[in-house]
C-alpha cells in the first residue's frame, strides 16, 4: 500500500476518550482509540490510530525519522515504549509483560512495514491491584497519551 493509500482512508470512527493532539514536522495530528472491551480472557483491546485534521488515517511513514523509515516494523519500535509509557500497569506472568500489538491494516508488502495506516490492534493484561484502583476512563487515558508519546518518539529514533 503506498503512503498516500494508507493515508486515505477514514479514522475507525469516533474516539471513545477526547483526542490527543501531537505534533510531527509541523503537522497537527490526532490520536484516537476505540471504547476498550475486557473479554472473559482477562485481556483489556483497544484499537489506537492517528489521523489528520480531516480525520484521516496517516501512514506510519509520516511518523517515521526526516531520514527515512528504519528497517524494523513500526510496531517493534512502539511496544516497548508503550510498554515503558505503562510502566507498572502491566502484568508480568513468566518474566514476559503480557502486551499484544498488532496492525489493522497489514502493508501491502512484509519489506515495507511502514507503509500502512498508523491503526492498532493493542491488548493488555493489567496488574490486578493497580487496574482496580482505577477507574476505566483513567486507564484508558493512560494507553492513550502512552500511545501518543510513542508515536511522537517514532520520528526521533
Amino acid at each position: 500500500m503506498a503512503p498516500d493509500q494508507a493515508a486515505g482512508l477514514p479514522a475507525p470512527g469516533p474516539s471513545f476518550l477526547k483526542e490527543q493532539e501531537l505534533v510531527v514536522r509541523d503537522r497537527r495530528l490526532h490520536a484516537g482509540m476505540s471504547q476498550p472491551a475486557a473479554p472473559a480472557d482477562d485481556w483489556w483491546t483497544a484499537i489506537l490510530w492517528i489521523a489528520d485534521e480531516a480525520d484521516r488515517l496517516v501512514s506510519f511513514v509520516e511518523l517515521a525519522p526526516s531520514a527515512g523509515p528504519p528497517p524494523e516494523p513500526p510496531i517493534a519500535r512502539l511496544g516497548p515504549a508503550l510498554a515503558g509509557g505503562l510502566s507498572g500497569l502491566i502484568l508480568e506472568d513468566a518474566g514476559r509483560l503480557q502486551v499484544r500489538l498488532g496492525p489493522v491494516v497489514p502493508p501491502d508488502t512484509a519489506d515495507r512495514p511502514w507503509r500502512a495506516p498508523a491503526v492498532i490492534r493493542a491488548a493488555f493484561r493489567w496488574e490486578p491491584a493497580r487496574a482496580a484502583s482505577m477507574r476505566p476512563n483513567d486507564l484508558a487515558t493512560e494507553v492513550l497519551t502512552a500511545f501518543r508519546r510513542a508515536v511522537e518518539g517514532l520520528g526521533r529514533r
